[in-house]
C-alpha cells in the first residue's frame, strides 16, 4: 500500500517538470499542454469518492488490483502517445487508476492494522506521499535528460507490476456480502460534474477570474445543493448524510481542506519570493523548495508513532501549532533574514502539516464503521485535492492583489515581499480557524456533581 501511495503521488508531480518539453515535442501551446497535468488532477478529484464507495460495495482488494493494473497500463499508453490529445486521454485513465489507489489505500490499511498502530501506518503513508511529491520533479528531470519525456511514464511500469504482485499476494480476500446495496450512479455522476466545475473554476484563466470562472463556480454551488438533496432521499446514497452529522468527522474533512490550502501556499508563493525578492537562481530555488516535502517525509513516520503514543487530539493541536507558528513567521519575515529566514519557518510549517495529516487521517479512518472506510478515505483525499486546487487559486490571487501588480514576473522586491507577507498572513488565519474548529468539535465533558 505504501508503494501505491508513492505511485499515485509521483503521477501528480512528475509531469509538471516536462511541460516545456511537451510544448516542443508535441508542437502545442503551453496552455494546451497544461491539460496533461490538469486531466490527471480532474480525474482524481472527480472520481476519488465514487471509487471509494465502489470498493466498500464490490470489494476493496478486487478494485485495488484493477486500479493498479489500470494505472500501469495507462502509463504505458502515455509513453506511447503520438499526439497531445492521445496523451491527455491516457492521463485521464491514469488518473482513474490513481483515484482508486488513493481512495482504497487508507481504507485497506485501516482495516488491516490494529487501532493501536494505526497512527504509525498513516504516518508511513504520509511519508510515501511526500516522497513521491518531492521525487517527481527531480526524477522527471533526470529521466527526460537521459531518455526523453516517455521515460517519466515508463518508470511506472516496473513499479506498477511490483505493486500488483504484492497486492495480489498479501491483500486479504474480500468478504462476501449477503446483500450488496446498489451503487448510487445518479449521485456519483452529479458529484463528479460538481467537482469538475469547481476544479475548472479554480484553475482556468491562468490566475484571472473571469465570466467563465464565475459561471463554473455557480454551477458547482448549485450542483452541491442538488447533491445534498439527492443523497438525503437515496436508498443507498454515495455519501450518507449521517456521516457529516458526526462532528469529529465533519471537522476533520473541513480542517484537512484548510490545512492543505495553507500547505499549497508554500508551493505557489515560495518560488516568487525566492526568485523575485531574494534573487536566487532557478537551481537554488528548486533546492530550497524541495526542503518542504523532504521535511514532511522525514517527520511522517515519527508523527504516526506519536499519534499512537500521545493520542490523536494532542498530536492534532501540536501539528496545527507548528503550522501556525511557521506561517506567522513567514508573514513577518524581514528581507534581510535571507534564505534561513524562509527555510526555518518553512520546515516548521511542513513538519506541522505532516503531524496534522497523520493524526487527522487516523482519527477519521479508524473512527468510522468498516463498511464506510472506502468512501471516507475517498472523502479525505478529496478534501486534500480541493485544498490544493483552492490554495493554488486563492492564495495566488491574494499574493497578486497584495503585491499590487498582475505581472508578478516584473514586480519589484518590495511588491513581492508585500504579497508574500499577505499570503502567509491569510494562511496563519486559516490555521487559527482550524484550531478553533478542532477545539469546538471536542465532546463536552459531563458535569461532575458537587
Amino acid at each position: 500500500m505504501s508503494l501505491t501511495m508513492l505511485l499515485s503521488s509521483l503521477g501528480t508531480s512528475i509531469a509538471n517538470v516536462a511541460l516545456p518539453t511537451f510544448v516542443h515535442a508535441l508542437d502545442a501551446s503551453f496552455q494546451a499542454v497544461q491539460w496533461i497535468v490538469l486531466a490527471y488532477l480532474l480525474a482524481v478529484t472527480t472520481l476519488v469518492v465514487s471509487v471509494g464507495r465502489l470498493g466498500d460495495l464490490w470489494g476493496r482488494r478486487r478494485l485495488m488490483l484493477a486500479g493498479i493494473g489500470l494505472f500501469t497500463v495507462a502509463s504505458a499508453a502515455c509513453a506511447g502517445a503520438t499526439g497531445l490529445w492521445m496523451l491527455i486521454a491516457a492521463r485521464v485513465v491514469q488518473g482513474l487508476g490513481a483515484a482508486i489507489m488513493m481512495a482504497l489505500t487508507m481504507a485497506l490499511v485501516g482495516e488491516a492494522v490494529p487501532k493501536s498502530r494505526a497512527g504509525s501506518a498513516m504516518g508511513l503513508l504520509g511519508t510515501m506521499s511526500a516522497v513521491g511529491t518531492a521525487l517527481g520533479p527531480s526524477l522527471g528531470g533526470v529521466l527526460i535528460a537521459a531518455s526523453g519525456w516517455p521515460a517519466i511514464f515508463l518508470i511506472n511500469l516496473p513499479l506498477g507490476c511490483v505493486a500488483l504482485i504484492l497486492a495480489y499476494r498479501h491483500l486479504p480476500l474480500d468478504r462476501q456480502a449477503v446483500a450488496r446495496p446498489s451503487f448510487d450512479y445518479r449521485g456519483s455522476l452529479l458529484l463528479a460534474m460538481t467537482l469538475a466545475a469547481y476544479a475548472l473554476a479554480m484553475t482556468l484563466g491562468r490566475g484571472k477570474f473571469g465570466a467563465l470562472n464565475a459561471v463554473l463556480l455557480c454551477i458547482a454551488i448549485v450542483g452541491a445543493g442538488l447533491f445534498a438533496a439527492i443523497e438525503s432521499t437515496a436508498a443507498s446514497p454515495l455519501v450518507r448524510p449521517s456521516l457529516f452529522r458526526d462532528r469529529t468527522v465533519r471537522t476533520g474533512f473541513i480542517t484537512s481542506a484548510l490545512v492543505t490550502t495553507v500547505a499549497m501556499t508554500t508551493l505557489v508563493v515560495g518560488p516568487f519570493y525566492l526568485s523575485g525578492a531574494l534573487r536566487l537562481h532557478a537551481a537554488t530555488v528548486g533546492l530550497v523548495m524541495s526542503i518542504g516535502p523532504l521535511v514532511a517525509a522525514l517527520v511522517g513516520i515519527p508523527a504516526g508513532r506519536g499519534v499512537d503514543r500521545l493520542g490523536v487530539r494532542r498530536m492534532t493541536f501540536m501539528g496545527l501549532a507548528a503550522m501556525a507558528s511557521g506561517a506567522a513567521a513567514l508573514s513577518v519575515m524581514p528581507l534581510v533574514s535571507g534564505i534561513a529566514g524562509y527555510v526555518v519557518p518553512l520546515a516548521t510549517l511542513t513538519a506541522g502539516f505532516a503531524i496534522f495529516q497523520a493524526a487527522n487521517n487516523t482519527a477519521i479512518v479508524t473512527g468510522v464503521e468498516p463498511s464506510q472506510r472506502g468512501v471516507v478515505s475517498g472523502l479525505l483525499n478529496l478534501s486534500r485535492n480541493l485544498g490544493l486546487i483552492t490554495g493554488a487559486s486563492v492564495m495566488g490571487a491574494v499574493f497578486s492583489l497584495a503585491s499590487g501588480t498582475t505581472d508578478i514576473a516584473a514586480a519589484g522586491v518590495n511588491a513581492v515581499v508585500s504579497g508574500t507577507h499577505a499570503a502567509f498572513g491569510v494562511a496563519a488565519a486559516l490555521i487559527a480557524a482550524s484550531m478553533v474548529l478542532i477545539a469546538r468539535s471536542a465532546p463536552h465533558a459531563p458535569a461532575v456533581a458537587a
